[in-house]
């Protein structure tokens, strides 16, 4: 066998695990932070390169509000918790999460006796900040 191909495949393997024990390492941070009892419903990641989203709905404020966190040391650390929804007359539930270089996007559902629909907010600094809640079901310009 050609020792080139041998030694490509050896550094193709090690390069591969490498990478499965980087993620299993960051997935099991992430799920230390998400097991405290404030993380009550549907917690979402995201990870890109260094970078944890965490975005989960909770019942703390006397109805389901969307939270959000952000690791940006591959989830050594995280930023205060932020309240994505902030309604306060609808719950906000079904959370989603996705991110992909420097944008983030969160999606959940708002409802209450009247409403059922589904809003996103986007960030495009890394889950620094967000844009505002921005209404999908509605038809027209999204805002």
């Amino acid at each position: 066998m050609n020792k080139k191909l041998v030694l490509v495949v050896i550094v193709m393997i090690t390069l591969a695990t490498v990478v499965i024990e980087t993620t299993t390492t960051i997935q099991q941070q992430v799920d230390a932070v998400t097991s405290k009892r404030d993380f009550q419903g549907g917690t979402q990641t995201s990870i890109f390169e260094n970078d944890v989203y965490v975005a989960w709905w909770t019942n703390k404020t006397g109805n389901d509000e969307v939270m959000y966190r952000l690791s940006s040391d591959a989830g050594k650390t995280f930023t205060d918790k932020v309240n994505l929804s902030n309604t306060p007359n609808s719950d906000s539930v079904d959370v989603e999460i996705s991110a992909d270089e420097g944008r983030v996007a969160v999606s959940w559902w708002e409802r209450n006796q009247t409403l059922n629909e589904p809003v996103i907010r986007i960030s495009n600094d890394n889950g620094k900040t967000f844009g505002p809640v921005l209404k999908l079901a509605s038809d027209g310009p999204i805002g």
